[in-house]
């Protein structure tokens, strides 16, 4: 499978394409990310910061005009944040973020060693740790890209049976251009979802999904009569 930059993401008016010049596997994206970074013109505020959002390491910041910035947000170098992005009360930026153009990082998202491009959004309650979310990518309330494996082994791809060294001990998912997932997906580390797929809400997620394909959770919800909670409670006792 083709696990290039290009199979995930129209770069042609990425601001930070060279991110991923070079790249075999789109996740190496993620190891160039500090150095790229420390290459930058930081420092630049364009926008205006209201009271209550907390600035750490303001020089290694920049933050494009037509941003809004909400109080509340906090911000920490080195982060560079495109031109109309949202930045909400509550979001938390944790460094070695690239927040593209037209971008919502909303309340109580944390974010760190991340790239999201342009039209990207993680408007409510979400994790976006050493992932990357493509264009115009939506992520519903509380999804969670998961980096560390539980035995803190490196990350790999599961793909068609096979397994794909990544050389990261910390890697969340990367999402293609024009995905949607839903309220509460959990992405397993080393998770690649490929462009113009969907993810159904309330569900674990791993391995490789293809190009336009959904993910679906085959479990039914059973609807039975209930005679209340008293009628419940005394039958248990």
């Amino acid at each position: 499978m083709n696990f290039s930059p290009s199979a995930f993401f129209d770069l042609s008016n990425y601001a930070h394409a060279e991110l991923f010049s070079g790249c075999e596997y789109v996740w190496e994206a993620l190891n160039k990310l500090s150095s790229y970074l420390k290459q930058q013109s930081l420092g630049r505020i364009e926008t205006d910061i209201p009271e209550g959002v907390t600035l750490i390491h303001p020089e290694l910041i920049s933050i494009a005009k037509g941003c809004k910035v909400e109080s509340g947000a906090y911000i920490s170098g080195p982060c560079m944040i495109g031109e109309n992005s949202e930045i909400r009360q509550g979001a938390y930026l944790r460094g070695n973020v690239i927040v593209g153009r037209a971008c919502v990082v909303g309340h109580a998202t944390e974010a760190k060693q991340a790239i999201f491009l342009d039209g990207a959004h993680a408007a409510h309650f979400a994790y976006v740790g050493d992932s990357i979310l493509g264009n115009d990518v939506n992520l519903g309330a509380g999804v969670k890209c998961a980096n560390v494996r539980l035995d803190r082994q490196e990350v790999v791809v599961k793909v068609e049976g096979q397994r794909v060294a990544t050389g990261l001990r910390k890697f969340g998912a990367v999402i293609g251009d024009c995905c949607q997932v839903g309220c509460n997906t959990v992405f397993n580390p080393g998770t690649l979802m490929g462009r113009d797929s969907a993810c159904a809400p309330c569900i674990a997620v791993g391995g490789v999904i293809p190009s336009k394909h959904r993910v679906a959770d085959r479990a039914e919800v059973s609807v039975v009569p209930f005679g209340g909670v008293e009628a419940y409670l005394t039958k248990k006792r």
